[in-house]
């Protein structure tokens, strides 16, 4: 397990190492180290801002390069948002390390944890959260393959899309309450009186009738949910959805 003086060390060196770049024009912490937020479990979030004319993926390489020589990286994964590589490394000390390769056009906050630190940054509208209709779509979907999977006795695959239907409502909460809506990052600060009721959802084994139970509570609270942003759509789907809460048991 790596330390918070470790950390700090670590992301110093990557800053100079960035400043040293001639083909990095500018730099950025984000995440919970731009707000200065962070505790001992927190990763280190690096954007690179690349010059023009370059090849990223020279760049990208000799990053890559540096991370394992020098940090003792042990694998890494690469998520693209538009154009942008995420490259996310796992050090041998479980530290985690985002470097994000943004060409110079694209650079700036796309959110509100962004500290320049060096070069200069565009404004960049705000993504917008997730739309409540899709999150619902979502959310009916996933109802539609637990009700199918509890019929069939799987209950594997049931618990996955009880579970991805729950998380549904979570982010439709977390978007009427001005949290995150993604990955979780806002579920744990929404009221009690929000998490409480959707934690009926949670199932807590896979037994076939705790799994339909928490299917079934989970079908109520999108319904729920869904009422709080959009009634009109919530009355258009009632039916089918009171319908999908009582699932049969296998044949």
């Amino acid at each position: 397990m790596f330390t918070v003086a470790e950390r700090e060390e670590l992301r110093e060196r990557l800053v100079g190492a960035a400043r040293a770049d001639s083909r990095v024009v500018s730099a950025a912490l984000v995440g919970s180290g731009a707000r200065g937020g962070e505790d001992q479990w927190s990763d280190i979030d690096l954007a690179l801002s690349l010059r023009p004319g370059i090849d990223p993926a020279d760049v990208v390489g000799d990053w890559t390069t540096r991370l394992y020589r020098d940090c003792a990286a042990v694998d890494h994964l690469d998520v693209w948002s538009g154009g942008t590589r995420f490259r996310v490394f796992l050090l041998a000390s479980t530290l985690q390390v985002d470097i994000a390769f943004w060409a110079e056009a694209d650079f700036g906050a796309t959110g509100p944890d962004f500290r320049l630190l060096f070069g200069t940054a565009n404004q960049l509208p705000r993504p917008a959260p997730p739309a409540a209709a899709e999150l619902v779509g979502w959310g009916w979907l996933y109802a539609l393959h637990a009700r199918a999977s509890l019929a069939r006795g799987r209950v594997l695959q049931a618990e996955y899309m009880v579970s991805g239907l729950r998380n549904q409502v979570l982010a439709l909460a977390c978007r009427r309450h001005g949290l995150p809506a993604v990955q979780g990052r806002g579920m744990d600060d929404l009221p009690a009186s929000v998490r409480v009721p959707i934690s009926a959802a949670f199932a807590r084994s896979l037994d076939p009738a705790e799994l339909r139970r928490a299917f079934t509570a989970a079908c109520h609270a999108l319904l729920h949910e869904a009422r709080q942003t959009d009634a009109d759509l919530t009355d258009r789907i009632d039916t089918a959805v009171r319908n999908l809460a009582h699932p049969p048991g296998p044949d």
